[in-house]
């Protein structure tokens, strides 16, 4: 087991007072993997507004923009850093995607987990004008649609593709898939028409469903999402069904998660779970999660690293069925 993951079990066993050990002495970086607006910006962005509003740190918090080779370079500038508890990344499942489809030199294993914050769900989204009114309705359609229906997300072998050849083989239909630089793109391209549907996270679609450009058939998540608050004049989050309780048995959620560079030791760690979990209290983050219906979930230690081994031992399993293993 590498340093990065002993020192994160190691965090649990520090007696309370070794998380104010240890203080940033100068700006701390936020890495974010992904261009700028984008849902992790967001995420990190946030973070940065609930730490100054509140004054959890007394050093000025950066956000850094690094979305070259899929988050690749963000990844590797972690991976050179280490030893530096100054900086951080923000993370998704291409901590593990990136790696697995590109045989980037690179592990999560290099790193120092700090905490999860979040899961994100995935919605199977349509052109508010299509006659689809449930995912067994687009499935029926895709089964004799010639060409091919288009599904659009962000980028090739990602979160969003993965979930497209997922629906594929679970449906045994013929899909086509568009990769786009994002999910902004990707909505662009849904409400005009341009593709048949997008699997985008609520953050990433909801402007065009207030507007009534596009419309959501169903969620990849085992249970309707919590949020009870309408978002349109007859729909809340929790009033879209599930794939599975429609017919398409398919269920994704993908992690938000901040981890350090290796090798930074277990006082420094610690000053960052504490932080994360009273950012995790703020009402700042609270809205940010309901507002983009985002599934509360703060895990830090042992249970972040059993999550982050079962999850890319999930994605690997995906990834190796959809083809997106690289061999060379």
């Amino acid at each position: 087991m590498r340093f990065a993951v002993k020192a994160a079990i190691a965090v649990a066993m520090l007696p309370i007072a070794s998380a104010h050990a240890w203080e940033p002495t100068k700006p701390i970086e936020i890495i974010v993997p992904f261009p700028p607006g984008g849902s992790s910006d967001q995420m990190a962005r946030t973070i940065q507004g609930a730490i100054q509003k509140n004054n959890l740190v007394k050093q000025p918090i950066i956000i850094v923009n690094k979305p070259a080779a899929a988050g690749g370079e963000a990844m590797l500038d972690i991976q050179k850093s280490a030893g530096d508890p100054h900086k951080l990344i923000t993370t998704s499942s291409g901590i593990y995607m990136t790696p697995l489809a590109t045989k980037l030199p690179v592990s999560w294993k290099d790193f120092t987990p700090v905490a999860m914050m979040a899961q994100d769900e995935f919605v199977l989204w349509v052109n508010a004008t299509k006659p689809y009114k449930t995912a067994k309705d687009f499935i029926d359609a895709a089964k004799s649609a010639a060409p091919p229906l288009k599904t659009g997300g962000n980028g090739s072998k990602r979160e969003d593709h993965l979930i497209s050849v997922t629906m594929e083989q679970t449906a045994g239909v013929k899909i086509t898939y568009v990769p786009y630089q994002g999910g902004g793109p990707a909505s662009v391209q849904l409400a005009g028409g341009h593709i048949d549907a997008n699997v985008n996270n609520p953050a990433e679609e909801v402007a065009n469903w207030r507007s009534g450009a596009v419309k959501p058939l169903c969620v990849f998540s085992p249970k309707p999402m919590a949020y009870t608050q309408k978002v349109t004049a007859d729909m809340a989050w929790s009033d879209i069904p599930t794939c599975a309780s429609q017919g398409l048995n398919v269920t994704y959620q993908m992690l938000r998660g901040m981890f350090m560079p290796g090798k930074v030791t277990p006082e420094q760690q610690a000053y960052y779970v504490e932080l994360f979990r009273k950012v995790a209290e703020t009402p700042d983050w609270k809205a940010y999660l309901e507002r983009n219906a985002l599934v509360p979930d703060f895990r830090s230690g042992q249970a972040f690293v059993d999550f982050l081994t079962e999850d890319e031992r999930k994605h690997k399993d995906l990834m190796t069925k959809a083809g997106f293993i690289a061999t060379n």
